[in-house]
């Protein structure tokens, strides 16, 4: 596998076409929009840059990994010559089984298709096409180039062969693959997710206040960052998003979404990315101490 497709230019495809093209393979970035495209690739720099400055990578192998990107607002277009398309758009449902009816009819029909999923069902994704034996989930975490691990989800037909592919060409990556089967959630998340609730539902209840819980978590527990730390991280509406999967899932209430996570959804505070969630990222800048955790 030479030539790599990834949809979506946001947080994770991003890192994941930088993590595609620093290591050699040729990569078509496509998303629905040019500034869409532009803060990928700024980002993309921005990550080099500071790997650059802890003389982590060479000038040269910068420009390269620049050079190994082109740019598309076209699916079809950008997966035709395809070996690998791997998509990372909103983690949403209709949303994804829509990009793959369309990748399936513009990609070879050699070509493996994955989805940087962090809960929907492999085996759903891959029914909208023609290849299921060809479909498997590749779960990278945020940051993409600092994370080693790579959740490898098997969908129901997803063939030995497909799976030994994308397990080897994970190590190619320099990345920790783990091979696991198509559960709501996965692992990851499935045992992520429910921490991270019960610490909203501690913070809810008025056991703790937001600090403390986190404290708690990172003094007491090792954690590098505490869960309410890492939910706004990650994203609250992801968050609630997995949750619901989970508990749709397994039709179990232990996976019911918090009520105080549901309304600051609602109200539109959403973590790092909307500058306010358990923390205000706006005057603290905690968004500049949290990636600088991963870089």
């Amino acid at each position: 596998m030479k030539n790599i497709a990834v949809i979506g230019a946001g947080t994770m495809g991003n890192g994941i076409a930088h993590v595609f093209a620093q290591n050699g393979f040729k990569v078509n970035l496509i998303d629905i929009s040019n500034d869409a495209l532009d803060k990928g690739i700024a980002t993309i720099t921005k990550n080099l840059d500071r790997l650059l400055s802890k003389e982590k990578i060479s000038v040269a192998i910068k420009n390269k990994t620049l050079e190994n990107i082109d740019i598309f607002t076209s699916i079809s277009t950008g997966v035709k010559n395809a070996d690998l398309v791997v998509e990372a758009a909103t983690e949403n449902i209709n949303l994804k089984l829509k990009i793959f009816k369309e990748i399936n009819d513009a990609s070879p029909e050699k070509a493996i298709l994955a989805s940087n999923t962090s809960s929907i069902s492999i085996t759903k994704i891959a029914s909208v096409t023609s290849r299921p034996e060809n479909v498997i989930g590749m779960h990278f975490m945020n940051p993409v180039p600092i994370m080693k691990l790579v959740e490898i989800i098997r969908g129901y037909s997803t063939s030995d062969l497909v799976t030994k592919k994308i397990m080897d060409l994970s190590l190619k990556l320099g990345k920790a693959p783990v091979e696991v089967n198509d559960y709501p959630g996965f692992i990851a998340n499935r045992i992520l997710m429910p921490m991270l609730n019960e610490a909203i539902y501690s913070l809810y209840e008025g056991v703790a206040g937001v600090l403390e819980i986190d404290t708690v978590m990172k003094l007491g527990m090792a954690h590098p960052m505490g869960p309410l730390q890492l939910a706004d991280f990650i994203g609250l509406d992801v968050c609630l998003s997995i949750l619901k999967v989970l508990q749709d899932g397994f039709g179990n209430p232990k996976y019911a979404p918090c009520p105080l996570l549901v309304n600051m959804v609602t109200a539109g505070k959403l973590g790092v990315k909307s500058g306010e969630g358990f923390y205000d990222y706006a005057l603290s800048k905690k968004s500049e101490i949290i990636s600088s955790q991963f870089t």
